[in-house]
């Protein structure tokens, strides 16, 4: 099986080879299997933003791209535990941790089977990409459906948890999400860290949306829903001032049917 046959056929399952190389510069890079071994020698290995991209793609974007930064369509998520600062006001730091560290891995293995990355871990919040480096097609709906997962996956452990801690009425604990479709400039923009991120007006736009959000609502941008075609088909809409954008933001809002 050629090396392009074996990347279509991975689908969300684990890649043999790095998909963000394989996608930005069509060079098999492998992380898994014996043939990584010399490259994990080098510090080459899978990445912590996705196990199906490699440090390459995490660390040295110069040298995937070519620059420090560029242009790109992307779709961009971002999630929050509801409820969390009342939480910790209530609870030990031990079982507080605990809150969060289930929040993250639920919320990255959502995101992963997507094939989105994981780009910011911002303890009780995250912020993910859609579209880079790996390459998809209808990223908006994956961005969709990886929020719908994270509301699964998330909502009904939380609630549990804070139903054992006596600490809040379920309905006041979950998880909002927010999510745009927009053009990004993606890079380094530190001299001190390599990694790189998305910044620019889309990913303020997502990160309002979020905040908007209440314990198992996914906001989405209008442009969001507009790629999302059935995704999004019969939605109730919101128009929200959001802070920093002067004209109000029409937003579809997906429920989660646990909340």
């Amino acid at each position: 099986m050629s090396t392009a046959s074996a990347m279509k056929n991975t689908g969300h399952s684990r890649a043999s080879i790095c998909r963000g190389c394989w996608d930005q510069m069509r060079v098999p890079i492998p992380i898994r299997g014996p043939l990584a071994l010399p490259f994990r020698a080098f510090g080459i290995g899978r990445s912590k933003m996705n196990p199906n991209i490699c440090t390459i793609c995490e660390r040295s974007f110069r040298y995937v791209k070519k620059k420090r930064h560029i242009t790109a369509r992307a779709t961009i998520l971002f999630a929050d535990i509801r409820g969390f600062t009342a939480l910790s006001e209530r609870v030990e730091t031990v079982r507080l941790s605990e809150c969060v560290s289930l929040f993250q891995d639920r919320c990255a293995q959502a995101i992963w089977a997507h094939d989105g990355i994981v780009n910011k871990q911002m303890g009780d919040g995250l912020m993910a990409i859609f579209n880079f480096p790996i390459e998809i097609k209808d990223h908006a709906s994956a961005a969709i459906m990886a929020a719908l997962d994270i509301q699964q996956y998330c909502t009904a452990a939380l609630r549990s948890l804070s139903s054992d801690l006596g600490a809040l009425p379920g309905n006041a604990f979950g998880v909002g999400v927010g999510i745009h479709t927009g053009d990004v400039e993606i890079g380094e923009f530190s001299s001190f860290r390599s990694d790189f991120t998305a910044i620019g007006g889309a990913v303020n736009l997502a990160a309002r949306l979020e905040s908007q959000a209440q314990a198992g609502e996914v906001l989405m941008s209008l442009e969001t829903a507009t790629l999302a075609g059935e995704l999004a088909k019969g939605a109730e809409t919101r128009l929200l001032q959001l802070k920093g954008i002067e004209q109000p933001v029409q937003a579809t809002v997906l429920i989660s049917i646990d909340a």
